[in-house]
């Protein structure tokens, strides 16, 4: 099992991802690759099993994978610690703390409730409502588990035992269950639809700067992800709707619950008005901040700057926020062995010998049928993050490499590298929130994401093909 609890160490799976290291590690570098790039491989592949089995927390992983390096003389220390002056790290750390403030205000609920009191007097009008709360905060909320489990979750429970829908008497199909997979799988969509919406889309930006050059900006991420993003939102909750019905389809009650839940909280606090100005900043420098040479990461530095000096957050709010610095840490280490691995040789040879191997395909057809075997190689993962570290970078070597323009592959990944956690009950971390609640059995979540893959794999080529022709991107 994987360590639970901080600071809790299963050495039998650690043991095992340091023997299947030092099995590499023995093994001669492949002809045409340097000792040292095959050596700094086998530390990876041994780094990424300890991230989707866990034997220690992921930041302890980040530690260890760490000091193996400078220990072993692969880096100097200066080198390893590289990772750490990224400004794309910090761009997601800082999101980190601005989301707090949307936690800590009570916003997000805000936001979530009034969309409820608008669209919350059928069922599917509720689903919808869940979604575009999780579409508004998705932007500036990186932890998509803070986001769906920590706002929208709670008033998906709430109304659902309201109206009778509890785990265990047989009443969840009555609206809990629908609900909650709706919302799952939106939150899905709502993440590949921003850099900062997920934790690992960052590690995407930086692995595409690293291997093609290009640059995936704040804005060019949100403009191609529009339309295809959009229409997912629309159509997952019609079919789920179709496929895995509610007993109840009107909820008339929802919207009066709601008024009732605003009304407790009172008009706008200052507080909330400083983040809703701090948000409506944020998102004016991170689309237009570019062509006045202030970047994304600057950008959020001046918004954390506002929460801090308005008093919104405070410094204490800041140490507190443990999955930004936990975050900082495995993050740096992962990206700065990515970056290696790419100047010492081992990305661009396997490239080229993966390149070699599918040279006779056009490359329209190796970019479909790779991306689509990236798409389902998630059922082997329980983390989008060991997924994109593990895949992503190779992935992309060769789709390029077969002739596929680089910025269209690279965003093809990376919106798949967050809708592909439709899959199962373990691929992303909101996945055991909403499946833990009991709604929604492992058979009808397994059947159902299967389901839903094939629509987002539609969606994005086929609408979303079209929509980046008119970008431009191919």
């Amino acid at each position: 099992m994987a360590a639970e609890k901080q600071g809790e160490v299963n050495w039998k799976s650690l043991l095992f991802c340091a023997a299947l290291g030092l099995v590499l590690w023995f093994i001669p570098a492949p002809s045409g690759l340097e000792t040292d790039a095959w050596h700094l491989f086998s530390i990876f592949v041994a780094t990424i099993v300890a991230l989707v089995i866990k034997p220690v927390p992921m930041g302890s992983t980040a530690i260890l994978a760490l000091t193996l390096i400078v220990l072993t003389d692969i880096l100097t220390l200066e080198q390893s610690l590289s990772g750490f002056q990224n400004t794309t790290i910090w761009l997601i750390v800082i999101a980190f703390f601005i989301s707090r403030g949307f936690i800590k205000t009570g916003l997000g609920t805000r936001i979530s409730y009034i969309f409820v009191r608008l669209f919350g007097k059928k069922t599917l009008g509720l689903s919808y409502s869940m979604l575009l709360s999780d579409l508004i905060l998705a932007p500036a909320m990186p932890s998509n588990t803070a986001r769906a489990g920590g706002i929208i979750f709670p008033i998906i429970r709430s109304l659902s035992e309201t109206y009778g829908s509890r785990v265990g008497d047989g009443t969840e199909r009555r609206v809990g269950a629908f609900l909650v997979k709706v919302s799952f799988q939106g939150d899905m969509i709502t993440s590949a639809m921003f850099v900062t919406a997920m934790a690992a889309n960052p590690l995407a930006v930086q692995i595409t700067q690293e291997i093609t050059g290009e640059t995936i900006t704040w804005g060019g991420w949100a403009l191609a992800a529009l339309v295809p993003g959009l229409i997912s939102l629309a159509l997952i909750p019609f079919v789920i709707y179709k496929l895995y019905p509610p007993e109840l389809k009107e909820t008339p009650e929802a919207s009066s619950i709601a008024t009732e839940k605003l009304q407790e909280m009172g008009p706008l606090k200052k507080e909330e008005r400083y983040m809703i100005g701090v948000f409506v900043l944020l998102l004016a420098l991170w689309i237009f901040g570019g062509n006045f040479g202030v970047d994304a990461t600057t950008s959020a530095f001046i918004g954390l700057c506002v929460l801090l000096l308005s008093g919104v957050l405070t410094w204490s709010d800041i140490k507190k926020e443990q999955g930004a610095w936990d975050t900082l840490v495995w993050f740096s280490v992962l990206v700065m062995m990515a970056t290696y691995l790419n100047e010492l040789g081992m990305i661009p040879w396997f490239s080229e010998l993966m390149g070699n191997a599918v040279g006779q395909l056009s490359w329209t057809l190796t970019l479909v049928i790779l991306a689509i075997v990236y798409f389902y190689s998630h059922y082997f993962f329980a983390s989008n993050t060991a997924h994109v570290s593990a895949m992503y970078a190779a992935f992309l070597s060769v789709i390029v490499a077969s002739g596929a323009p680089p910025l269209l592959s690279a965003l093809i990944l990376a919106f798949f590298s967050n809708l592909f956690s439709c899959l199962t009950h373990y691929g992303a971390g909101p996945a055991p929130v909403f499946f833990g609640s009991g709604y929604v059995s492992q058979q009808k979540w397994w059947m159902l994401g299967f389901i839903i893959s094939i629509i987002h794999i539609i969606v994005w080529f086929g609408a979303g093909g079209l929509w980046w022709k008119v970008l431009g991107l191919w």
